[in-house]
């Protein structure tokens, strides 16, 4: 059985993930726009009602991945607040303005975070040269990485996969996500021997996670 998880866009994606035998929630707001903060009172109000791990996403806007100082005063401010809430992790990723991972802010908020671990968003696609991306991310504290390979989506992506499984070597965790459903999540699997994957168990084009879908892809 494949490790899962989940990312929600909602709170009813949410319970269905938990319901539904789900490993771990990446919650988050802004479904067309790749995923957001989520609303303080939204978390608070989830994490009552579910058990498994939550790691929440901070990211202020869509877009690209390289913030204003304001904005990354609100990246911190929000991750403080939301640290309150005991939630298990934080999922972000900042490149600089050549597509580089940016060391140093990373390294600020992974700091800001503890204990709780953090993983590098999909930004990691965006980012220059994948050896040396995956070093800095190691360098700056993350536990794992949400990739798809640094292509389009985890079948395009599937070699690179594979190659980041083994640079890491078990340095970090590499979380297989991007355009990974129930239908090709077998055939990723004896590719790249990856453990952990990542969907959102949308199926039809809507904005909620599936019941059949989270069951498919944790029992593949």
């Amino acid at each position: 059985m494949a490790n899962i998880e989940i990312a929600c866009f909602n709170p009813e994606s949410a319970i269905t993930a938990f319901e539904n035998g789900a490993d771990r929630i990446e919650l988050c707001d802004g479904l067309s726009e790749g995923g957001t903060t989520p609303n303080f009172e939204t978390v608070r109000q989830l994490r009552e009602k579910i058990n498994i791990p939550i790691f929440v996403m901070i990211r202020p806007r869509g877009g690209d991945f390289t913030y204003s100082d304001e904005e990354f005063e609100k990246m911190k401010s929000d991750l403080i607040q939301l640290k309150s809430l005991h939630v298990d992790g934080f999922v972000f990723g900042i490149l600089n303005g050549n597509d580089e991972v940016n060391i140093e802010q990373n390294k600020e908020l992974v700091e800001l975070a503890e204990p709780y671990p953090c993983t590098f968003h999909r930004a990691f696609d965006r980012a220059r040269d994948l050896e040396s991306s995956l070093e800095k991310v190691i360098e700056c504290g993350f536990k794992t990485i949400l990739t798809s390979g640094q292509k389009a989506n985890v079948s395009e992506g599937k070699e690179n996969l594979k190659k980041l499984l083994e640079l890491s070597n078990g340095r970090i965790e590499i979380l297989v996500g991007g355009g990974l459903r129930s239908t090709n999540i077998q055939e990723i699997r004896d590719f790249t021997k990856a453990s952990y994957f990542h969907s959102s168990a949308i199926i039809d084009g809507g904005a909620f996670a599936r019941e059949e879908e989270v069951v498919a892809l944790k029992n593949n």
